[in-house]
């Protein structure tokens, strides 16, 4: 089975756990919602591209960690597009789950998907040593001081440092994912920590080039929303040229940052095509 599918089945999995008739059933379809249909499900394969280039021992240990870093990463996109926060209206190119079941299920559904990826990574069959280590990389990721909880409340406040906000915001999770993938193959995995980091921080640029650049109709959501929000952005700091650069440094960092594995070609490739991707078409003459 190729790695989509196998993400794909991972993550149906977990949710069908929650369709059952004990769950209220308008909750288990916002959840669903929430999931379905995918997104480009980049920190899972993160998960498993750096799995795959630690030579990958447990299949079930990097499904269960993948999939337990998109419901996570779900959960967030649920709970930013609320009104107390982004108050958006669409998501990838639909309604967002506020506006497609209400607010108080919005809430609800992206609760329950937080604690649904810790339900998943309990269930994986692996040494206790291995499965303790995966669980505490990705609850950093989500919690304080520094996962994306932290990185939401950064902007309540004052003053904020840019590339503090971004590692809380988006590298966390993106580091657990490198991190979690070289722990899942059972290798050390604390030297995959600086890849993830450079690379979340990439994405997090890339997402403030988007909002500044980009049409709603290609990325599907609201665009200038850190204008709008008075949010820290890498365009207001670096100017629009001097972020797209910023944002080929850090993947060139990224790349840098990876130790020696087996097979690192896949991993290198899934970097180079997400900077192509993420860069607005308009700019698209700067993304190679």
């Amino acid at each position: 089975m190729d790695v989509a599918s196998r993400i794909e089945q991972a993550l149906n999995t977990a949710i069908a756990r929650s369709e059952v008739a004990e769950c209220p059933p308008r909750l288990a379809a916002a959840m669903r919602y929430a999931v379905f249909p995918k997104g480009a499900r980049i920190r899972p394969r993160l998960c498993h591209s750096v799995a795959a280039a630690c030579g990958e021992d447990n299949a079930a240990a990097t499904d269960a960690a993948g999939a337990a870093l998109e419901l996570l990463h779900c959960a967030s996109l649920v709970h930013d597009d609320l009104p107390c926060f982004d108050a958006a209206d669409t998501r990838r190119g639909r309604p967002s789950v506020h506006k497609a079941f209400g607010e108080p299920l919005a809430v609800l559904a992206g609760d329950a998907l937080i604690v649904l990826a810790f339900q998943t990574l309990a269930r994986i069959p692996c040494a206790s040593e291995r499965l303790a280590t995966l669980t505490l990389t990705i609850a950093n990721s989500v919690g304080v001081p520094s996962g994306i909880v932290a990185g939401q409340a950064w902007e309540c406040e004052s003053q904020i440092d840019l590339a503090h906000y971004h590692r809380a915001k988006t590298g966390a999770l993106f580091a657990a994912a490198s991190v979690a993938g070289a722990a899942a193959a059972g290798v050390d995995a604390e030297p995959w920590r600086m890849l993830g980091e450079k690379l979340g921080e990439a994405y997090q640029v890339a997402d403030d080039i988007r909002d500044a650049a980009a049409d709603e109709d290609e990325i599907g959501k609201p665009v200038g929303q850190d204008l709008v929000h008075g949010r820290p952005s890498a365009v207001l700091s670096y100017g629009l040229d001097g972020a797209v650069q910023h944002l080929h440094q850090l993947v060139r960092d990224a790349i840098g940052a990876m130790p020696p594995c087996v097979n690192g070609a896949e991993l290198r490739a899934l970097m180079l095509s997400e900077v192509r991707r993420l860069v607005p078409a308009k700019l698209a003459q700067f993304a190679a």
